[in-house]
């Protein structure tokens, strides 16, 4: 795996871990509940009308600079999104409250992303870009507002990490499942299969990548050299079917 970025805050203690488990990418946005390491492939599931994009953004506009903060999170916090038996413990997580940059064009207090305590500080970094350069996002929430459920996360366009499941179509950990993944703007940047099919009708159209709409990610970009930066890899650029809102620590 290449190096992380150096950029550590001296507020917070860093929970280092071994990741063991072998783990491939993110997914379509599989539903399989992520019980253990060892499911049955996912299947795209239906929506469950849980949440819709046409809903707006979780935090109310203010006026401010970047600011970030890493909290503790216990398995409390984490209801549907962790279980005995996930690779990582809720010790091990850490909660990064952030300003983004809306689609509003506004900046947005309370953003919330659930990650891996060693990623915590490089991921910080990575976003602070992100603010900086105006990239912007819909909305950042931890996928238990969804009930864990990645499709529904995805059909609202959420930015999220954490989530202990299954990566698409095998039986291994998703990197999601460590906390050592990010998918960005689940909508305007779709997995799509070999076959050019989206999961996801209403983001089918992003499958273009010749689109600029605001959001879209394209190989290259300041986006994908942000998180470059820290070592993390993009699911746009793998072979076959590819995964554009994904950035892993693996690249996988």
């Amino acid at each position: 795996m290449p190096a992380r970025g150096p950029l550590r805050s001296a507020a917070f203690a860093a929970v280092f871990i071994t990741v063991s488990a072998a783990a491939t990418g993110c997914g379509n946005g599989s539903d399989n509940g992520g019980k253990s390491g060892t499911a049955t492939p996912a299947t795209p599931p239906t929506a469950t009308g849980t949440a819709t994009r046409s809903e707006k953004p979780s935090a109310k506009p203010t006026s401010q600079k970047f600011q970030a903060q890493i909290k503790k999170v216990t398995a409390g916090d984490l209801k549907y999104s962790w279980h005995q038996g996930c690779p990582v413990a809720p010790s091990g997580l850490r909660m990064i409250q952030m300003t983004y940059w809306g689609m509003d064009k506004k900046p947005h207090a309370n953003g919330q992303l659930v990650v891996n305590a060693k990623a915590a500080g490089d991921l910080v970094t990575v976003f602070r870009k992100l603010y900086n350069m105006r990239y912007p996002i819909e909305r950042m929430e931890p996928v238990d507002k969804y009930k864990g459920s990645d499709f529904a996360s995805i059909e609202a366009g959420n930015t999220s990490a954490f989530n202990c499941r299954n990566a698409t179509g095998s039986s291994s950990f998703s990197q999601h499942a460590f906390g050592l993944a990010v998918d960005l703007n689940t909508c305007q940047n779709p997995y799509v299969y070999a076959d050019g099919h989206v999961a996801h009708k209403d983001c089918a159209k992003y499958a273009n990548r010749k689109n600029r709409d605001p959001g879209v990610i394209h190989a290259g970009d300041r986006v994908v050299k942000a998180f470059a930066s820290i070592g993390w890899g993009w699911g746009g650029e793998w072979s076959g079917a590819r995964d554009y809102q994904h950035f892993s620590s693996n690249g996988r």
